[in-house]
C-alpha cells in the first residue's frame, strides 16, 4: 500500500513531544510555541507571528480583524478548501468567487476588479499548491480601491513569489499545519502571521479569547481583562514542540519534497509530451514547496478511471476541491461573477499523487507505471 500522505517525522519531534509534556507549561504559549514564532518571524521577515489551532482559525482571526460586517462582500476563488469561504461567512459576508486560471489553477487576477463593488472589503487569493498568485496585480487592484488582502498560503510554507514569502504579501497571511501539509504540528494546526503593524496586538487579543492577556504576561498591564471580540485560538506547546521538530528539518523537508517533485515530472513528462496529460506550471518568479504534484487528464470519466486503476493497486490517488459555488453553503453563502470558463472544468480533470517527505524512489516508479501503463492501454 502507498499511503496518499504521511505526515513528516524528521528529527525530534519526539523528544520534543515528551519534553513539552514534563514540562510546566504545555497549554498555549510556551516554550515551543515561543521558538516557533521566532523562527516564523526570522525566516518569513512578518511584522508577527501566532500559532493557531488551525488554519481556519486563523482565517477566522483575519476576519475578525478586518472587522467583517454583515453583507460585505469578500472576493476569492471558487476553487478552495471551505475555511476560505467559513472564515468570512460567520461574519455575515456575502462571498464573491471568481475564475481560476488554468495554468496554476489560482485566482485569475484579472477577473478580480470587475466583480468589486461598493460592499466589497476584502481579497483572498489562495496560494494553490504552493504556488504563488499574482501578487503585483492583486495588491495594485487592492491598493486602488482600498481593499484588504488575506493571503490563504495553507499550503505555501516555504514558498515564494518574485522573492517574498507566500503569505508576507498581503495585510494578513494563515498557514495551516495539518497531517497532509509539508511541515505538521501532530495532525492540525495553523499560523497567522501579521505584516501591518496596526494589526499586531488586537490579534493578541482576539487569539487570547478577547483579554489583554499577553500584555499582563509581558508587564504591559496590571492587569487582564475581556477588552474584544475572541476566542481560544492557541495551540497548545505539545502541539508546538512536534512543529518544533519539523521547522528545524525544515530545509531537508523542503529539498526532499522538491525532489520527488522532479522526479514524478521526469518520468511523466513523456505522457504530457504525447498530448495525453498536462503537468502542474510555475510561473517565473513562482519558488515553489512541491507541497503536491498533481496530474490533468482530459476528463472526468478519465480521471474516475485512472483512480479505479490506483485503487486496485492499493495506491492512494486522489482529486481535490469541488468547487465551492456549486456547493449547497455556496449556493447559499456566495455568488459567481462572470463566467466559470476554468473553474469546474479544471477541477475535474485534476488528479493528485501520492507525496510525503521520505517517499521512495520504488514507490514513485510503482505510481509512474499505473499511469504509463494505464495510457499506454
Amino acid at each position: 500500500m502507498i499511503p496518499f500522505n504521511k505526515p513528516p517525522l524528521a528529527g525530534n519531534e519526539e523528544k520534543y513531544v515528551l519534553e513539552s509534556m514534563r514540562s510546566a507549561k504545555i497549554s498555549g504559549d510556551g516554550e515551543f510555541t515561543k521558538r516557533c514564532h521566532k523562527w516564523f518571524e526570522d525566516r518569513l521577515g512578518c511584522k508577527k507571528a501566532l500559532l493557531t489551532t488551525s488554519c481556519t482559525h486563523a482565517l477566522e482571526m483575519a476576519a475578525i480583524l478586518l472587522d467583517i460586517q454583515k453583507d460585505d462582500e469578500v472576493i476569492m476563488p471558487s476553487y478552495t478548501f471551505v475555511s476560505t469561504a467559513n472564515a468570512f461567512v460567520l461574519r455575515g459576508a456575502k462571498i464573491v468567487f471568481v475564475d481560476i486560471r488554468k495554468d496554476t489553477m489560482n485566482i485569475d487576477e484579472t477577473k478580480i476588479e470587475a466583480a468589486i463593488t461598493s460592499k466589497t472589503r476584502a481579497i483572498v487569493p489562495v496560494h494553490y499548491a504552493g504556488v504563488g498568485c499574482e501578487m503585483d496585480t492583486i495588491m495594485d487592484i487592492a491598493k486602488r480601491h482600498n481593499l484588504f488582502v488575506v493571503e490563504d498560503a495553507a499550503q505555501g510554507m516555504m514558498s515564494s513569489y518574485k522573492g517574498k514569502a507566500l503569505g508576507t504579501i498581503g495585510h494578513l497571511g494563515a498557514f495551516s499545519f495539518h497531517e497532509t501539509k509539508n511541515y505538521t504540528s501532530a495532525g492540525e494546526g495553523g499560523l497567522l502571521i501579521i505584516n501591518d503593524e496596526k494589526f499586531k496586538e488586537r490579534a493578541e487579543i482576539i487569539r487570547e479569547k478577547g483579554t489583554n492577556r499577553s500584555l499582563f504576561f509581558r508587564g504591559m498591564v496590571d492587569k487582564y481583562s475581556w477588552v474584544d471580540l475572541g476566542s481560544s485560538y492557541l495551540m497548545n506547546d505539545v502541539s508546538a514542540a512536534y512543529l518544533w521538530g519539523n521547522l528545524e528539518c525544515a530545509d531537508e523537508i523542503n529539498e526532499n519534497r522538491l525532489n520527488t517533485w522532479q522526479k514524478y515530472y521526469d518520468t511523466l513528462k513523456a505522457l504530457e509530451e504525447k498530448g495525453l496529460v498536462e503537468l502542474p506550471i510555475i510561473p517565473d518568479g513562482c519558488i515553489q514547496n512541491a507541497h503536491m504534484f498533481y496530474l490533468k487528464v482530459k476528463d472526468l470519466d478519465e480521471r474516475t478511471a485512472l483512480l479505479d486503476e490506483f485503487k486496485k493497486e492499493n495506491i492512494w490517488a486522489v482529486f481535490h476541491y469541488v468547487p465551492l459555488h456549486s456547493a449547497p453553503a455556496g449556493l447559499k453563502f456566495a455568488r459567481f461573477e462572470g463566467e466559470d470558463v476554468y473553474t469546474t472544468k479544471e477541477s475535474e480533470r485534476l488528479l493528485r499523487l501520492p507525496m510525503y517527505y521520505g517517499i521512495s524512489d520504488g514507490e514513485i516508479e510503482t505510481v509512474c507505471n499505473i499511469i504509463k501503463t494505464f495510457y499506454g492501454r
